[in-house]
């Protein structure tokens, strides 16, 4: 196992997945790409690309949560892992498929939340997502 892509979205139990990330880099001695999917940019046909203090807060947004994986990339690091971060912008599900791909992931590591009935109804879940759609093994680190 060469390359680990772990999927982080910034949520309070983070540090889960993160962990989880160092214990199998450590273990396998694989890179670990910390990869933060951040919304697409709103396409709005026919329209402007908005005022100015919108697209001011879009990037505001970005450089916090790239700020935020340099951190845990940092971390990493530190305790001897080799370690990159990437923020990607697009439909998580299929940018974390993508990267993976493109960067010949051997594994993906994602948090799992477990949802109620109608969460589950209407919406899919990025683990349950990636499961559907990929080829790659998938290591799901359950969060409460």
């Amino acid at each position: 196992m060469k390359n680990i892509l772990v999927s982080v979205d910034f949520n309070e139990q983070e540090k889960a997945v993160v962990d989880k990330a160092y214990e199998m880099g450590a273990a396998f001695k694989a890179k670990i790409w910390l990869v933060h999917i951040a919304a697409p940019e709103p396409d709005f046909v026919g329209y402007g690309v908005g005022p100015q203090y919108i697209r001011e807060m879009r990037a505001s947004e970005l450089r916090e949560e790239h700020e935020l994986l340099q951190k845990y990339t940092k971390k990493l690091v530190d305790k001897g892992v080799e370690a990159e971060a990437l923020l990607v912008q697009g439909a998580t599900i299929e940018m974390i498929i993508k990267e993976a791909e493109k960067l010949k992931a051997d594994m993906i590591i994602a948090g799992h939340h477990e949802h109620n009935f109608l969460y589950k109804a209407f919406m899919e879940s990025v683990s349950n997502g990636i499961i559907k759609k990929s080829k790659i093994p998938l290591l799901l680190v359950p969060l409460k």
